[in-house]
């Protein structure tokens, strides 16, 4: 990827009046330049080997190659970060999931009509989904460094166990890697992944498939068992409430923060207030600083804090952020971050 200020984009959409939108919207952004767009990904492929781009915005239903296959031919070849853009995140259809399982970095909605003044009044999210895919870098996840931690937290006094997890862009393969590899009887644990509506549901869905624990949405006063992952709806935020002998969740409507609802600091800051010294807070791949200042708050009211470390990260600002504010007591690997939870357990 390029170290200079200038994000070179392809976009590849079958729909052309979409490519001249998106070019218009994003080749007026400082900092981002239209090197190009193609209406299928065999003609994408052609451009990519003459003028390989930083991040390419990719549609998911397209002739003559749809869009997972090629995600995964990309990630095969010269992983690139790839940000979907599709009609089918709005309605949280399985395939875009299946996209970003795949090895696509995050995934924006685009609406059924009124494409134009859509991208023109509210293009905010593809603009920033640009940058931050452009933050950070496109990896094979599945591949990277098996190495444990020195030596990984042990069981806290203070409470009953409790996994609170906050991920942003690369979070999707980040937290499939984590969650496929822990065992039934975990502590119960709650996640908050940047997603739009309707989509953390095709992902829970997903993971639920894939894994040992259960994994859904959470739906407001679900209680927090161990063997079970509650993931935060998109559009709304989540957070741990007090319910002895151990906890609910309260999920509810408000303004975003962090630019973000769900936010990562609103779950994180309220482990620090019911959770005590039994909780983990994990703080993994993403752009921004969502979830430093709640990490902090945790870790000075008693759990172990833990962090992604920068070489396994896609994005590694929230992370970085959470360090930099010394909220985090050790950055571990990827592949380390489930036995750090199950000995956690």
């Amino acid at each position: 990827m390029t170290t200079g200020a200038t994000i070179r984009t392809l976009i590849v959409d079958d729909s052309a009046v979409v490519r001249q939108v998106l070019s218009a919207r994003l080749g007026a952004e400082p900092g981002i330049e239209v090197i190009g767009s193609a209406s299928d990904p065999i003609f994408a492929m052609k451009l990519m080997n003459r003028d390989w781009p930083d991040v390419v915005i990719l549609d998911i239903e397209m002739p003559r190659m749809d869009g997972i296959t090629f995600v995964k031919q990309v990630m095969s070849i010269r992983p690139t970060p790839i940000v979907i853009c599709s009609l089918l995140v709005g309605r949280g259809a399985r395939t875009a999931m299946d996209a970003l399982a795949a090895g696509a970095v995050s995934a924006v909605p685009k609406p059924t009509t009124g494409l134009k003044q859509y991208l023109a009044d509210d293009s905010g999210d593809v603009v920033s989904a640009v940058r931050a895919a452009a933050a950070g870098r496109a990896r094979r996840i599945g591949r990277a460094p098996a190495r444990l931690p020195d030596a990984a937290p042990g069981p806290h006094p203070g409470g009953p166990r409790i996994v609170a997890i906050g991920t942003s862009t690369g979070g999707t393969q980040a937290l499939e890697r984590v969650l496929t590899a822990l065992p039934a009887g975990v502590p119960g644990v709650v996640v908050v992944q940047h997603m739009p509506e309707r989509f953390t549901a095709a992902f829970a869905d997903r993971m639920n498939e894939l894994c040992a624990v259960e994994v859904r949405e959470a739906v407001d006063a679900d209680r927090v068992t161990d063997g079970l992952v509650l993931v935060a709806p998109g559009g709304r935020h989540l957070e741990l409430v007090a319910d002895a002998p151990g906890y609910r969740v309260r999920v509810f409507d408000g303004p975003p923060v962090n630019r973000h609802r769900p936010s990562v600091d609103v779950l994180f800051r309220s482990v620090a207030k019911v959770a005590g010294s039994g909780a983990l807070g994990v703080i993994m791949t993403g752009m921004g600083d969502d979830g430093a200042r709640g990490l902090l708050e945790m870790r000075r009211a008693g759990p172990a804090t833990v962090a992604q470390d920068e070489a396994t990260c896609v994005v590694y600002g929230m992370p970085k952020e959470a360090v930099l504010l010394g909220a985090v007591e050790r950055e571990v690997p990827l592949p380390a971050i489930a036995e750090v939870i199950r000995k956690h357990g």
